[in-house]
């Protein structure tokens, strides 16, 4: 294991072209809701009368100010972290090519799927990829920390953490009581919980035990506060991308394709993560 400072990785790691490939997003996002209101309105999907145009442009439509800044907010926050924990982590390719795949290729694939719940509904936001970019925040975490905390921390033992988020991510977005269908979230939340333990005892080898995890964090100053900041964000996220009253100023969260982006930005990510497909 290496041990350079954070702002050496970091140096080191960066390209000056990948400053572009960040920023192209957001540029979009901003140009998009500079267009008149009538304009981005023709660009969001209308589920009773979908096209291939708006599948992909109505992720991109944001009609409110407050909407637009917190996704706007919400991509630099989680681009940012993500690409800071890929760096230093020797994974830029991964983070990048993943990044490219969610902000191009998951738009049209979210709206098809979201044709799967028939309504007649109009749907638009960029809210879809930044829970992708949640989903990715574990596999990223975890290179991360292989590559500055412990070599023999188990990549495959990251479903794990995905029934654990799941099972969050339930508790969050469903009624939660002892009674009636407020068992539900957590029914779900423990679901995850179990699943995620019965995995991580199954497929976990002799890595370090969770006190020398956190001795090793708190004593990497720099990488070990980056590897904290991306765990909040892990945790905290969802939170804002999963409210318990889904109903804002008339309109519905569409708790569906955030979840979709959420899984699909894990599972696909994985399977190329332990194929070593990005390997550096």
């Amino acid at each position: 294991m290496t041990r350079s400072t954070l702002r050496e990785d970091l140096l080191a790691g960066a390209r000056p072209l990948d400053a572009v490939v960040l920023a192209a997003p957001s540029i979009a996002l901003v140009a998009v809701f500079l267009l008149p209101e009538p304009t981005r309105r023709s660009l969001a999907f209308e589920y009773s009368a979908p096209t291939l145009t708006t599948a992909f442009t109505a992720h991109y439509v944001h009609l409110s100010a407050e909407h637009f800044l917190a996704n706007l907010a919400g991509y630099s926050l989680l681009a940012g972290v993500g690409y800071a924990l890929a760096v230093a982590g020797r994974h830029r390719r991964f983070f990048l090519a993943s990044l490219a795949t969610f902000c191009l290729g998951f738009p049209p694939v979210l709206s098809a799927l979201n044709l799967a719940v028939p309504r007649h509904a109009v749907g638009f936001g960029f809210s879809g990829v930044n829970m992708a970019l949640v989903g990715l925040l574990p596999l990223l975490l975890a290179v991360y920390a292989r590559e500055h905390f412990s070599a023999s921390a188990p990549t495959r033992a990251l479903p794990a953490v995905f029934f654990v988020l799941v099972g969050w991510i339930g508790f969050l977005a469903l009624p939660t009581s002892l009674t009636g269908f407020g068992v539900a979230g957590l029914s779900v939340a423990v679901a995850g919980v179990l699943l995620g333990a019965t995995y991580a005892l199954t497929s976990a080898g002799g890595g370090p035990s969770i006190r020398q995890w956190f001795r090793e964090i708190r004593d990497r100053a720099g990488h070990g506060d980056l590897f904290a900041v991306g765990v909040v964000l892990l945790v905290a996220y969802p939170v804002i991308g999963f409210p318990a009253e889904p109903t804002v100023d008339g309109s519905v969260v569409n708790l569906y394709v955030h979840l979709l982006g959420f899984c699909l930005a894990f599972i696909g990510p994985y399977v190329v993560l332990v194929a070593g497909v990005f390997d550096e």
